[in-house]
């Protein structure tokens, strides 16, 4: 099939896709396996909280404008829920309720005092300009505040959101109760509060979990090549670490073009490509200028191409739903390592079809749960007042990763597991542990 057809499949089966579905499949799917009580499944299958609100925002040409706002509280069962903020065109409550359920299981298989929530705008933030911006962000807080706070329920960025948003809403919502308090928000800029590290905590945490990955499988990381789908924050990082740490070359990088409205590949040889040129001629939202990648000898090629590519890591770091029954065929033989730096980027129906090629999937409550850690690591730190320097939290971020790592894949050895179901095993166990211990069930 030629891949310009399965990229159209992909969007009209993406836009057909109900992630919070896919995320109770998987659930149910680990709670048949481990048998878990009625009593517990009835909880945990939705969220406990769900707010949906208006937020009227005046634009610049003097007309006021409604953005619809959401935050979903999942389960709280183990500490304050904990997840990111996405602005995103196409964000529903469906999208948010999974992406909650998720953080669930990521505070947990990491082993954090937290539980899971999310929350998003469905806007193009890049579609506002920066006074606008900043009125939208301190209007979610304005509808949301009484619900959130350092032992409520603490957001952080995600897609199309930035530190510089989160320092707004961390201002706001210090004015509103009347006190300094940087710890109702993560990943706030470090003068604001934030913690070093922060900013590369998730994709250098995918490239920490990779590392490990290559030691099961006896793979030399210098030979190693990877293709990425999505060049933002995560993937920007990733493909640093992988090129700086691991010394492996990364052969092509996916992005969603803004002013095309469409998605591209960029992609060189088996000499890889420069990521610190790609950075250097890459936005806020990570759109490639592709005309400076023409010139400067790459290919700029379709936005599915990334998946074929001969590599031994695949990295799709972009939103849910993109490798599905129909795309994962398009994965070359040679890939040995899925790392879903994305959340739920991989539909049940391609697992099975990952499963049964052999390809180790480090999934992503797992892959990308470096953000959180460090957002952890942010709030111990705002809680104490006392700050630690970036080679201390990133060597803390390596140490955590890599014992939750290890406990995982030391299951799904134990027990002969699929990683995604001893992940999602693990991280259910705990928390259903903390709803015993509370007297939930």
């Amino acid at each position: 099939m030629e891949t310009s057809k399965v990229a159209r499949s992909r969007i009209e089966l993406v836009q057909e896709l109900n992630p919070f579905e896919m995320a109770q499949k998987q659930f149910d799917r680990v709670a048949d396996l481990m048998g878990l009580s009625e009593d517990a499944r009835q909880i945990l299958r939705w969220p406990m909280r769900e707010f949906r609100f208006q937020i009227p925002v005046r634009m610049d040409d003097g007309r006021i404008k409604v953005f619809f706002g959401y935050r979903v509280q999942h389960n709280d069962a183990r500490g304050p829920a904990k997840g990111g903020i996405r602005f995103h065109p196409a964000e529903t409550l469906d999208t948010i309720r999974a992406l909650a359920m998720w953080m669930t299981w990521k505070t947990a298989v990491v082993d954090l005092p937290l539980g899971g929530g999310k929350g998003g705008v469905a806007v193009d933030p890049a579609s506002l300009s920066r006074r606008e911006l900043e009125t939208l962000c301190r209007g979610w807080i304005d509808q949301i505040w009484r619900n959130i706070g350092p032992r409520i329920d603490v957001p952080a960025p995600d897609v199309g959101t930035t530190p510089q948003m989160m320092g707004w809403m961390m201002d706001e919502y210090s004015k509103l109760i009347g006190q300094y308090t940087p710890g109702v928000i993560t990943g706030k800029p470090v003068e604001g509060g934030g913690s070093p590290g922060r900013a590369e905590a998730t994709g250098f945490g995918v490239v920490y979990q990779i590392r490990e990955a290559m030691k099961l499988l006896g793979l030399d990381p210098e030979h190693t090549t990877a293709a990425i789908q999505g060049f933002g924050n995560v993937g920007q990082h990733a493909a640093q670490a992988f090129t700086q740490f691991l010394g492996g070359k990364v052969v092509a990088v996916a992005y969603w073009d803004r002013k095309d409205r469409r998605p591209y590949t960029i992609s060189a040889g088996q000499e890889g490509l420069d990521i610190d040129f790609l950075r250097s001629i890459t936005d806020t939202f990570g759109t490639i200028d592709k005309e400076a990648a023409r010139k400067a000898g790459y290919l700029v090629e379709d936005g599915m191409a990334w998946l074929s590519k001969p590599v031994d890591v695949l990295i799709p770091a972009a939103l849910e739903g993109q490798i599905t029954e129909e795309t994962v065929h398009l994965i070359h033989p040679q890939v040995k390592i899925l790392a879903e730096a994305a959340n739920g980027p991989t539909t049940p129906e391609a697992d099975e079809v990952l499963r049964e090629r052999g390809v180790m999937v480090i999934p992503d409550f797992l892959c990308n749960a470096g953000g959180v850690v460090v957002s952890y690591f942010e709030g111990v730190q705002n809680e104490m007042n006392f700050y630690w320097t970036r080679d201390e939290v990133l060597a803390r971020l390596d140490q955590h990763l890599t014992r939750a790592f290890q406990e995982v894949f030391q299951l799904a050895r134990d027990e002969d597991l699929y990683p995604r179901d001893a992940a999602y095993v693990l991280a259910i166990q705990r928390v259903v542990r903390a709803m015993e211990m509370r007297g939930w069930i």
